[in-house]
């Protein structure tokens, strides 16, 4: 098999197979058949818009056009086929455990049963079909669920968000690719497996969290829903067991931590239980909404490709760094919040981009210096805001005019509807930030509309507090992915060292492979 690159079709009604046939210089019958690798688009030229392919091609005469082949965009395909073998050969007498059904929970839990490990998947919230009309009801009447929301529940925060599944990882094994195959196998779109920056969608994101339980329970693993970690019982620096509810001890020799950045009540037992954290620095801010059509001819010159994302970076002249963040094409704006009097907002699309506008959350990075050294103070910065976002809003979803908010004052008005999941109400977002979060965010906002025409506009509408970016607490793991405590090793986004979907569904592979090299099923 050859593979193909930089390969360039006309938006303009060229056909792949016949790009390829002239890129290799066959003829139309030597070419036996190919698969799509990557696809992206090149909008540089917004008059000459091109796809642009990397392909996997079969053809009739393949050592000749590699021999005779001049160009670094023509070589042999080389095929890399994950596989985690079980190689340890310590008897693992007492079943895994598994905190949290989010991406790295999901992932680890689907790999160790597939193995034959008979997993037990423990989960504050509830399966992700109960977890939905849980949701909904919340967005419609704000009575919260504590244990059931946006943040808690099977699947995880990530279940309702955009399903972005693009990483910065650099992935030389085939995590990443695994990761894409088992969405695919499982319900997503195949087209997830090239697409340059590949997404799923909420809706399209239940169903795959459903399959993936079903196979999970078939192969010997069992989930315990509406169940919280209270407690962990160590014996000589080792995991003997856990407690949860407050009432049941379940005895382990290993428990893989994967909380999410939003468990704030288990970060706190963990601290008190002297599993090593440091505080780390994460970013927050608002998210702006613009209408779709205005980004999309700013990317690419027509309304003819779907919802254009995009992604903006800038550094503020108080030195701070802000930039875009969960982009939402199409999408919505959510009430995110998983706690009493206390009010957080994520952005979310579905599968098919169609709201008509845009959002991204535009935010701020702030470090231990703002806020304090302990591990936990970040939680509590975080708290803070949230809960004068919650007052200045009667407990709504703080909502104003990018204008009102530059001159500080109450906005009345929209010049068009929002996308808001959740109730929402007028108010001065100047009044929850800290003086350099509302300076940053105005100067980088006039910035960006150097970049993106109208970004700046005076009825974007913004709101808040994007707060839950990243993970404010980095719990301390060694190589081998394990704490200070033997048999506890912290995954995902709440160890501090995953962000996003396939970020952390790569760590939930690699703690199975670091299982799977020690213990024997």
């Amino acid at each position: 098999m050859i593979k193909v690159r930089q390969i360039k079709v006309s938006f303009k009604g060229e056909k792949l197979e016949d790009k390829i046939i002239q890129k290799l210089k066959i003829k139309e019958s030597e070419l036996l058949n190919y698969k799509i690798i990557k696809e992206s688009i090149d909008a540089r030229d917004k008059n000459n818009l091109f796809y642009i392919y990397e392909v996997d091609a079969t053809v009739s005469n393949e050592e000749n056009i590699l021999r005779n082949n001049k160009s670094n965009d023509i070589l042999k395909s080389e095929k890399i086929n994950y596989e985690i073998k079980i190689t340890g050969d310590k008897k693992l007498d007492k079943r895994p455990i598994i905190i949290g059904s989010g991406p790295a929970g999901l992932f680890s839990a689907y790999y160790l049963a597939k193995l034959g490990y008979k997993p037990i998947i423990i989960e504050r919230g509830k399966p992700v079909e109960e977890r939905t009309r849980d949701v909904e009801e919340f967005w419609k009447n704000n009575k919260l669920n504590i244990n059931s929301n946006v943040q808690f529940g099977e699947g995880g925060a990530g279940t309702f968000s955009d399903g972005k599944l693009n990483t910065l990882v650099k992935d030389k094994i085939g995590r990443k690719d695994e990761v894409l195959k088992i969405f695919v196998e499982n319900g997503a779109d195949e087209s997830i497996l090239y697409k340059n920056k590949p997404h799923i969608g909420t809706d399209i994101l239940v169903k795959i969290v459903k399959n993936m339980r079903d196979k999970i329970i078939l192969w010997g693993g069992t989930y315990m829903f509406d169940t919280t970690l209270t407690d962990i019982n160590v014996q000589n620096g080792q995991i003997k067991s856990i407690v949860v509810n407050d009432n049941e001890i379940i005895e382990t020799d290993i428990l893989i931590l994967a909380i999410g950045h939003s468990a704030r009540d288990t970060f706190k037992m963990l601290f008190n239980r002297k599993i090593n954290m440091s505080s780390k620095p994460f970013a927050l801010g608002i998210r702006i909404m613009h209408p779709q059509e205005m980004i999309n001819m700013n990317q690419y010159g027509t309304n003819e490709l779907g919802s254009a994302d995009y992604k903006l970076t800038y550094k503020a002249s108080n030195g701070r760094g802000v930039y875009s963040f969960c982009m939402c094409p199409g999408g919505y704006v959510v009430n995110a919040s998983s706690e009493k009097n206390l009010l957080a907002i994520n952005g979310m699309s579905y599968s098919k981009r169609d709201s008509g506008v845009a959002n991204s959350a535009i935010i701020v990075t702030v470090s231990p210096l703002d806020y304090g050294e302990k591990p936990l103070d970040g939680i509590e910065f975080q708290r803070k805001l949230e809960m004068q976002t919650y007052n200045i809003g009667n407990g709504n979803i703080p909502v104003q005019l990018y204008k009102d908010y530059k001159d500080n004052k109450t906005s009345d008005k929209f010049n068009f509807d929002p996308r808001i999941k959740g109730n929402y109400e007028f108010a001065n977002i100047n009044d929850i930030f800290p003086n350099y979060i509302n300076e940053s965010l105005k100067e980088a906002i006039e910035n960006f509309d150097k970049k993106i025409k109208g970004f700046n506009r005076d009825d974007a509408i913004i709101a808040a507090i994007e707060s839950r970016t990243s993970s404010p607490i980095r719990i301390e793991r060694d190589e081998n992915l394990e704490s200070n405590i033997k048999g506890i090793y912290p995954i995902g986004e709440g160890s501090g060292y995953a962000g996003g979907i396939t970020t952390s569904a790569i760590d939930g592979l690699k703690v199975v492979e670091i299982i799977a090299s020690n213990y024997k099923n």
